[in-house]
């Protein structure tokens, strides 16, 4: 399977509206309506992580985009390394209890070939840039106004609710993922199986 490649930067398409529009549904709930591959409605999620077997693993798309902080970040990067990519915006009430388990889980794996980017969906940049100075997270946030890095994942397994968290595993493949704010101990757990396969 080739990988797609995105850039951000221009305004979305009609498909992104009707994901937007119900955007504000999925950041909070249960995980009983999870979606198919190629689904890219937004659905609730309870932070269960789900991990997929080598067999069952998709190609992650080729995603790449401009930081909050005017830097640049991509999984091309970061390749032969586990790459975290947690999807968040400064509106949503559960990426603020989320984000201290994410920048723990990132400082104590960085040197271990595990590497984190946050994903700033549909946000104010301002807002964003506010949320991480308070949270202080320690690693790169792509700016994803027009959610043009989520649309990237139709077809694979897409980032379904917000916050949603990705597992690429070293082969750039998608190993594993969590609908909803992540807990510590299920993002250690499955970050240090994926990098140690």
């Amino acid at each position: 399977m080739r990988a797609k490649s995105v850039s951000i930067g221009s305004a979305g398409s009609l498909a992104l509206v009707a994901v937007l529009a119900v955007t504000a549904t999925g950041c909070a709930g249960s995980q009983n309506g999870q979606p198919q591959a190629g689904d890219t409605r937004f659905v609730a999620g309870d932070g269960t992580m789900q991990v997929f077997t080598a067999a069952e693993r998709k190609a992650a798309p080729a995603i790449q985009g401009q930081t909050l902080d005017g830097g640049a970040a991509s999984l091309a990067a970061h390749k032969g390394k586990v790459v975290v990519l947690n999807f968040w915006a400064s509106w949503c009430g559960p990426c603020r209890a989320e984000a201290p388990v994410l920048k723990d889980v990132a400082a104590k794996t960085k040197g271990s070939g595990v590497e984190f980017i946050g994903i700033d969906f549909k946000d104010r940049q301002a807002d964003a840039l506010a949320f991480e100075r308070t949270e202080q997270t320690g690693y790169p946030s792509i700016f994803d106004q027009p959610g043009k890095v989520a649309l990237a994942f139709q077809g694979t397994v897409p980032p379904a609710a917000i916050p949603s968290t990705l597992v690429i595993d070293e082969q750039g493949r998608i190993a594993a993922r969590a609908l909803g704010a992540v807990r510590y101990q299920d993002l250690m757990d499955t970050v240090t199986k994926v990098r140690d396969e």
